[in-house]
């Protein structure tokens, strides 16, 4: 049965594809229809994500609004919904970034209007539908789905290697995908030898992680690749990353912000639904690669932006470079580390989005996007110098900014796990600020040209679109409070799963650290960790100290 919530979380997830059937009977010469219908459509479903935000329970680690319908028996197969603060975060951030996707197509999609607004109202419900399944089942079907209007919005509205971009993103995707799908069946049936069922529901593969554990090294870690591999290659990660910059470029302003904002989220998404509960054991044997490769990717996306000359690829590298530091803090595998992940994540969708409006900006009013063919904007252009600016500090992780937030926990929990890890990136966060300054000097400074002269500076359309990304940046930046509660006690609940009693150890370990500094190294530690003594026993002396075996600080398993 579904609650009046599950059912309106279903409408707003599933309006954006309903109206893309409406469109369907519009004549294709109704342009201004098509962009405002679709406008209002992403702005209602919106607006029906926002009571969710308020009705979260942010004390409950339990999937809230849970419903669930018999699909294919046979299979085991339920369309099953349902959030917790996780999925909640970032389901919002595709409603919050659909209605600014819209806006800012007007002007740059100039034939086509009516299978291009279709196509992104589809890859709109997709996307939301990822993040509220609690089916395998119909996670994959999603996962799938989003593909396909995201390959035709860069093959057909993309730039001069349009079909190269999209054929590139639709192979690696599915290459990814297909790995997934083999662990996710291998998973399945080795549930159904288990317990004599067959059920697809997450929680059921969530709760095998204990039987995988008792399998072969080599069957756990072909799984984790497997699923590592499919989800390295939606963030992606080094060296999967090479269909992104391609994307990216190619891709009209709508599809990069849709493809930073969301799509690369996916990957991230995956890897703390699916591999770190399921798999945690082989993520731990691992984990020296995953840590490296992390660190690899930081400082790569970081050292190849710096030397690109076309702002978009700049900003594209740039988001391998970030996207790698989110990467270090989930895989640190502590509260803080996947706290300043996830939190990174939202982050990057917001100020990645504003990078990439900006560029598209310029490129609509000069059609080009190379750095050396621009200089002294600031002059004419203010207000989208301001904004360029506040989007460029935001990325770079100045304080008062939501960047600097999520850099900073991830490098706290980073440096529990892996001291020299976050040494290194430290670096990349450093060469990050070098690269983005210096494209932003180079671009709003210095001598101006004839031609820069003439741009005009952003009209109402462009400011009004513009304008909730400055104001998440600093609202996160100056009160993230609200965001790391929501998230706060989902993060316990994974960091439990991935290392049982993580949390009690650490209870205990700030207990005796407490006792040594009141010069009571000696007290033992509370009754309820340890057994009666047997009748007869007699206690040791008043003055032998019990040794004191500290707990880990980090959630690393190292």
């Amino acid at each position: 049965m579904f609650t009046a919530n599950t059912t309106l979380m279903l409408v707003a997830t599933f309006l954006p594809v309903l109206g893309a059937l409406v469109l369907l009977f519009v004549p294709k010469d109704q342009r201004r229809f098509f962009e405002v219908g679709s406008l209002l459509i992403m702005i209602a479903s919106l607006l029906l994500s926002l009571p969710f935000w308020f009705g979260y329970d942010r004390a409950s680690d339990a999937v809230q609004w849970a419903g669930a319908w018999t699909w294919i028996p046979a299979l085991g197969v339920k369309f099953s919904v349902g959030m917790d603060g996780i999925s909640l975060l970032l389901w919002l951030l595709t409603t919050f970034i659909g209605p600014i996707a819209i806006a800012c197509s007007f002007k740059s999609i100039e034939e086509r209007h009516k299978e291009y607004y279709i196509w992104m109202l589809v890859l709109q419900t997709a996307m939301l539908g990822v993040f509220i399944t609690q089916d395998m089942f119909l996670f994959y079907l999603f996962w799938e789905v989003m593909l396909v209007p995201m390959y035709f919005l860069i093959g057909i509205w993309g730039g001069p290697q349009k079909l190269y971009a999209a054929i590139k993103l639709f192979l690696y995707t599915l290459a990814g995908s297909v790995l997934m799908l083999v662990a996710l069946l291998a998973i399945y049936f080795l549930q159904h030898q288990t317990t004599g069922a067959y059920d697809f529901s997450l929680a059921s593969f969530q709760a095998m992680a204990p039987v995988i554990a008792q399998q072969s090294k080599t069957y756990q870690h072909l799984m984790a690749l497997a699923f590592f591999i499919g989800f390295a290659i939606k963030v992606p990660m080094f060296p999967f990353h090479t269909w992104l910059p391609d994307a990216h470029v190619q891709a009209p302003t709508a599809g990069s912000v849709i493809l930073a904002a969301i799509l690369l989220k996916m990957g991230t998404y995956g890897f703390v639904r699916f591999l770190l509960p399921i798999l945690p054991t082989a993520t731990k044997d691992l984990m020296p690669w995953f840590i490296a490769l992390s660190l690899i990717g930081i400082i790569y996306g970081a050292l190849v932006a710096m030397i690109q000359k076309d702002m978009k690829k700049l900003v594209a590298y740039s988001s391998v470079s970030h996207l790698g530091l989110c990467m270090l803090g989930l895989f640190a595998l502590n509260p803080y580390g996947i706290k300043g992940g996830l939190f990174q994540m939202i982050n990057h969708g917001i100020s990645t989005s504003g990078l990439f409006l900006a560029v598209g900006i310029v490129y609509e009013r000069r059609h080009t996007r190379m750095i050396a063919d621009f200089g002294g904007l600031s002059k004419t252009m203010p207000v989208y110098a301001t904004i360029f600016m506040i989007m460029t500090m935001s990325s770079i992780g100045l304080p008062l900014l939501n960047g600097f937030i999520g850099e900073g926990v991830i490098l706290m929990g980073a440096f529990q796990a892996f001291p020299w890890a976050a040494v290194v990136a430290t670096l990349g966060i450093i060469l990050g600020a070098a690269y983005m300054l210096w494209m932003f000097q180079r671009v709003m400074f210095g001598p101006i040209t004839a031609v820069n002269e003439k741009m005009e500076d952003l009209n109402l359309r462009e400011i009004l679109y513009f304008a909730p990304l400055v104001i998440a940046a600093f609202w996160i930046g100056l009160y993230p409070k609200p965001i790391m509660d929501v998230m706060d006690a989902p993060v316990r609940k994974l960091v439990e799963q991935v290392t049982p009693g993580f949390h009690a150890a650490e209870a205990l370990a700030a207990r005796q650290a407490a006792a040594a500094k009141l010069g009571m190294q000696g007290m033992a530690a509370p009754a309820a960790h340890h057994e009666a003594a047997p009748a007869g026993h007699q206690a040791p002396p008043a003055g032998h100290e019990a040794p004191a075996h500290a707990a880990p600080a980090h959630g690393g398993g190292h």
